[in-house]
């Protein structure tokens, strides 16, 4: 037993004078490190796996934008919102340019078939044992490079770094092409920082603090998260990320902090899977464009895939008639800039909202230095009697209400025909397609079958909207000319309220 808590000592002291960039002492363990990791580092680049947390249903395509944007090929999680791919540490700015996924974090270790003990006792005395034995150096190294990024991210943010001239052409790409910039400087200075010896990295911090350097190491703050799925388990997720937790205290001797914590492992458990990982972002992704919040604002992640579903063009002419904030046409403008979008919505407020969003944009990409224009325009209208030329529109993709928050399961009888009806006049036959949100599944079947002759439905992707399972319908337009099938005269059961859902809205703000 001696010898063994001698071997925990040992490998502790060498995992944290390594890895963690608070607690280096002397140059001695930045040699130590590199000797440590030469069978898993070429120099000092690191290839580690990297999880990400994603919008239900929308995994795929994740796994499509992780392809296309890093050239690695993402593996899907049985536990469904994840995917799993592999980075080197020079790339590891690439992950937060992501526009699909809401949280990252780096993988620890990893058990596809982890058998767990039938009794309670047993089964938590094994995920403290098991704290001691997992393999953290490269997961803590690329935790200290991650945080060396968000540093120089935020120090360039705020106005007193030096900041680079934009080129022409930054001038005219998009705010991600700037916050791109932003993250390669941010990892160029990073590799440089990882490669410096260990007392210039502490007056380095200290300089971004803005307090001297202490003559002691800083002690790290942590707390474990437990997200745990699976009936077959004789624990809870709490006793779970207690137990785990406290055995990471005693191997670390970090202390534990729930709020204020500079380390979060987290501790995934999805029937007998299970995967120790440290995090990688404070907050969610998708907390990037909306600062004048609705009562139904759509998350920018989710947004981002039901645009990849329709797969705009240049000089496509995309429309949002119900657009609320403005998320959807927003995520638009920002990322597949080559099209113009038209947001409209039946509210006032709504408009306005959209508006402030679009100027808070607006006003933050003139900050970058990038242009400040956006292909995005906003006007307030009737979904139903759209001030739109017939056949003149490409794309149509909206969330629609699902009669909870927004209206009610009555109106939509009365609302989706005549909504659909509608995007059919407006979307161009043959080629047009409209990508529709909506829990309300019943009352949209059985709009879709009363349009038969005017939209096809050509895929549904199951999702997760705020706890409610629904669905994001692809539908195409047909060939057939509007105003010659029997569905062009259709006429609702009676006059959609539209007045009704303003009030629904003002009681709800």
């Amino acid at each position: 037993k001696k010898e063994r808590k001698k071997e925990r000592k040992k490998e502790r002291k060498k995992i944290t004078d390594c890895e963690c960039p608070d607690t280096m002492g002397s140059s001695s363990s930045s040699s130590s490190s590199s000797s440590t990791e030469n069978d898993a580092t070429t120099g000092d680049i690191i290839t580690v796996t990297i999880g990400a947390t994603v919008p239900t249903g929308f995994e795929h395509t994740a796994a499509e934008e992780i392809k296309e944007k890093i050239g690695v090929d993402a593996r899907i999680s049985k536990d469904r919102g994840r995917v799993y791919f592999p980075i080197t540490t020079d790339k590891l700015f690439q992950v937060h340019l992501l526009r699909s996924v809401d949280n990252l974090f780096v993988v620890v270790e990893e058990y596809d078939h982890y058998q767990f003990k039938e009794s309670k006792e047993e089964t938590l005395m094994e995920l403290q044992q098991l704290a001691s034995k997992l393999s953290w150096t490269n997961a803590l190294e690329v935790w200290k490079l991650n945080r060396t990024l968000k540093k120089k991210k935020g120090y360039r943010k705020g106005g007193n770094g030096n900041k680079v001239k934009p080129t022409s052409e930054a001038t005219d790409a998009a705010a991600a092409d700037t916050e791109q910039q932003e993250l390669l400087q941010g990892a160029s200075a990073a590799e440089s920082q990882t490669k410096a010896e260990s007392t210039p990295d502490v007056d380095s911090s200290a300089q971004d603090s803005g307090e001297a350097a202490p003559p002691e190491a800083k002690l790290i703050k942590f707390r474990v998260t437990c997200n745990r799925a699976g009936d077959k388990h004789s624990f809870s997720s709490n006793e779970a990320a207690r137990d785990f937790g406290g055995a990471v205290q005693e191997f670390f001797q970090w202390k534990a902090d729930m709020t204020k914590f500079d380390v979060e492992v987290l501790l995934n458990i999805h029937n007998e899977e299970v995967i120790i990982g440290i995090a990688l972002t404070e907050e969610s992704l998708h907390r990037r464009n909306i600062s004048h919040f609705g009562p139904t604002t759509l998350r920018s992640t989710l947004c981002y895939g039901m645009l990849r579903l329709c797969k705009p063009q240049v000089s496509d002419i995309i429309l949002d008639p119900m657009c609320g904030t403005g998320a959807i046409p927003l995520e638009g403008a920002i990322e597949f800039n080559s099209s113009f979008y038209i947001a409209g919505d039946n509210y006032d407020m709504a408009v306005n909202r959209t508006v402030n969003n679009i100027c808070h944009i607006q006003k933050r990409r003139a900050e970058k230095g990038s242009a400040s224009g956006l292909p995005i325009d906003t006007v307030r209208w009737d979904l139903c009697n759209l001030p739109v030329r017939t056949s003149s529109v490409d794309i149509i993709i909206t969330d629609m209400p699902f009669g909870k928050r927004m209206g009610s399961k009555k109106k939509n009888w009365d609302l989706y025909p005549s909504c659909l009806r509608e995007m059919a006049r407006v979307c161009r036959p043959g080629s047009g397609k409209a990508v529709l949100l909506t829990q309300d599944k019943k009352c949209f079947s059985k709009a879709i079958s009363r349009m038969g002759g005017l939209w096809k439905k050509l895929l549904t992707v199951w999702v997760n909207v705020g706890g409610l399972h629904a669905g994001v319908y692809l539908l195409k337009r047909t060939g057939a000319v509007f105003g010659q099938t029997p569905e062009d005269v259709y006429e609702s059961r009676g006059k959609v309220n539209t007045q009704g859902d303003e009030k629904d809205d003002k009681q709800l703000s």
